[in-house]
C-alpha cells in the first residue's frame, strides 16, 4: 500500500516529489547528507547547517571530556520509523538506532583517533573511518536531526495533494542549533492506521550513500600507494614481460591490511588521501535515483508522459480551466525535467503575500540544459520560476512583465511561460528577446506544441536531461 494509493492521489512516483513509500514495510533508500548539499535551495541549506551544527556540538563535547552530555544529545535519535525507509521491518535494523546504538556510536566517536586528530568534518566522514557507522545508521541520525524541515516539507506536500493533516501529534525531537538542544513541539502530521507519516523527498535519497569505506580505501588510497610503492621500487613492484612495472592491489592490502582502522592510519599519514576523495565526489557525485527506481517498477515500456500531455491538452482553454492547467503543468514538468528540477513549490508567496509565483523548482542539476545554463551562461538559476497561463488569447507584454517581476538575484532569473496558443509564437519569443535585451531576465515561453515536442524527446531518450527545444529556444532568446 503506498502513499499514494492510501491517499488515492491519482498519481505515480513520476508526478510526486517524495518518495512514495509503501506503508506495510520499509523501502531500501536511505536520507544521504551528501545529496542535500547538491541542492542550491534554502531548504537544503537549512538541513546542512543542522546536521553540521549537532555533529560539531557533540564532537565538542567529546574532545572537552563531557562524555555525558554527548551521550544524552545522541541518545535522543531514534529509528525514525514514520519516513518507511531503511531495512525492511521484522528484521534487525544492523546498526539503526536505538539506545544501545546511540551508546555504541558515542563509544566510537570518543574512542576514534580519527575524532582526536581532527580528520572528520562532517556526519557523512564518519562512515569512512568509524567502526559500526552504516549507511542505515547516517541515514537514520540524518532523518532525525533534520526533523523539523521534513515536517513543514511534509505539510506542503500534504496541503496540495489533499492528504489530511491531523494536529496535535507529536513531533518527535527537533534540533535547536540556537540553543544547542533537542525540543518537542505538537504539529500537524498525516496519519496512517494511528502511526503518523513523515515525507521524504526522493531527491536525497539513495540506496547507497555517497560516502564509501571500501571506495575510498579502493579508488584512492590504494592507487595513490601503487604510485608510493612504485616511485620507491619496493618489493612489491613486480617486472611485467613488456618491462613496464606495476603493484598490484591485492599485494597492498597484504602489506597494509584493510578495515577501518587502517583506513584512519593512512589517512592520518596522507591527509591529501581524504581531501582528494572529497575533491572527487564534489566533481562527479551521484544521480539521484530515477522514478523507476524509487517505484521498484519499470517504466521503460509504458511512459507516464503521454498520458500526462493528454491529460493537459484536453484542458480547455480559458479561465474555468485555469487551476486544472496549472496542475497538469505541474504534473507534466515534475516528471519530465526530475531530477535537473525538484521539489516544487507551488503558488509561493513573495514579498508577504503581495505576489505570488506559480511553480518555482529547485535546480539540481548535474548536466544537461538547467546544469549548463545556471554554470556557463551567467544566469542565476539556483531555482526555476514557472508561470502558467490558460489563456484563449495569445500572451502579450503584461504577460511577460508579470513573469520578470518575480525574478531576482537569490531566487534565480530564470522562467518558463507556459502557454496555449501558439498562433503567434515569433511574436512572444520576439518579446521575451526584448525582455532579455532589457537585463529583465530569461524567459522560455512554452506552448502546447513545444510540450509534444518535449514529450516526444522524453520518449525517445528517458534517460536524458539534455532538452534540445530548450536549448534552441534559449539560443534564440539570447541572440
Amino acid at each position: 500500500m503506498k502513499v499514494s494509493t492510501q491517499f488515492n492521489l491519482g498519481f505515480t512516483q513520476s508526478q510526486l516529489e517524495f518518495v512514495d513509500v509503501d506503508l506495510e514495510r520499509d523501502m531500501p533508500f536511505f536520507v544521504d547528507p551528501r545529496a542535500l548539499r547538491l541542492l542550491d535551495s534554502e531548504w537544503a541549506e537549512e538541513c546542512v547547517a543542522l546536521i553540521q551544527d549537532f555533529f560539531r556540538f557533540v564532537l565538542s563535547k567529546i574532545a572537552a571530556g563531557r562524555d555525558d552530555e554527548a551521550k544524552r544529545l545522541l541518545s535522543v535519535l531514534r529509528e525514525p520509523n514514520e519516513t518507511h525507509l531503511g531495512l525492511s521491518r521484522g528484521v534487525p535494523r544492523g546498526h539503526g538506532l536505538g539506545d544501545q546504538s546511540a551508546s555504541d556510536v558515542w563509544e566510537a566517536l570518543s574512542e576514534s583517533e580519527a575524532v582526536r586528530s581532527g580528520l572528520l568534518e562532517d556526519l557523512e566522514d564518519t562512515i569512512l573511518m568509524i567502526p559500526g557507522i552504516s549507511n542505515d545508521l547516517i541515514s537514520d541520525m540524518s532523518t532525525n536531526i533534520i526533523r523539523r524541515p521534513l515536517i513543514e516539507f511534509t505539510q506542503l506536500s500534504c496541503r496540495y495533494h489533499d492528504i489530511p493533516l491531523t494536529t496535535g501529534i507529536s513531533s518527535g525531537p527537533t534540533w535547536n542549533p540556537q540553543l544547542h538542544e533537542w525540543e518537542n513541539s505538537f504539529v500537524e502530521l498525516p496519519m496512517v492506521d494511528n502511526h503518523k507519516l513523515l515525507l521524504v523527498p526522493k531527491v536525497i535519497v539513495r540506496r547507497r550513500l555517497e560516502y564509501d569505506p571500501e571506495d575510498y580505501y579502493n579508488h584512492v588510497i590504494l592507487e595513490a600507494l601503487q604510485t608510493v610503492e612504485l616511485d620507491a621500487n619496493s618489493e612489491l613492484v613486480q617486472l611485467l614481460k613488456n618491462g613496464s612495472r606495476r603493484v598490484t592491489k591485492k599485494s597492498l592490502r597484504e602489506k597494509y591490511g584493510s578495515g577501518k582502522t587502517v583506513i584512519v592510519d593512512l589517512t592520518r599519514q596522507h591527509p591529501e588521501f581524504l581531501e582528494r576523495y572529497r575533491s572527487l565526489k564534489r566533481s562527479s557525485p551521484r544521480r539521484p535515483l530515477s522514478n523507476a527506481e524509487l517505484s521498484e517498477d519499470d517504466y521503460s515500456s509504458e511512459s507516464p508522459w503521454d498520458s500526462l500531455l493528454d491529460q493537459l491538452t484536453a484542458i480547455e482553454p480559458g479561465i474555468e480551466g485555469a487551476n486544472k492547467y496549472h496542475r497538469a503543468v505541474e504534473a507534466l514538468l515534475q516528471a519530465l525535467f526530475y531530477p535537473a528540477l525538484v521539489n516544487p513549490v507551488r503558488e509561493s508567496r513573495l514579498h508577504e503575500g503581495r505576489k505570488r509565483i506559480d511553480i518555482r523548482f529547485t535546480n539540481s542539476a548535474q548536466e544537461g540544459f538547467f546544469w549548463r545554463v545556471h554554470h556557463h551562461h551567467d544566469v542565476a538559476a539556483g531555482y526555476v520560476v514557472v508561470e502558467c497561463k490558460n489563456y484563449k488569447e495569445d500572451i502579450g507584454n503584461p504577460e511577460l512583465d508579470q513573469l520578470a517581476g518575480r525574478f531576482s538575484p537569490t531566487r534565480g532569473r530564470l522562467g518558463l511561460l507556459l502557454y496555449r496558443s501558439a498562433n503567434e509564437q515569433a511574436t512572444c519569443v520576439q518579446r521575451c528577446k526584448d525582455a532579455f535585451h532589457d537585463n529583465r531576465g530569461w524567459i522560455l515561453p512554452l506552448d502546447d506544441n513545444d510540450l509534444r515536442a518535449l514529450v516526444a524527446e522524453k520518449r525517445s531518450s528517458p534517460g536524458s536531461v539534455t532538452f534540445s527545444l530548450l536549448e534552441e529556444r534559449f539560443a534564440e532568446i539570447i541572440s
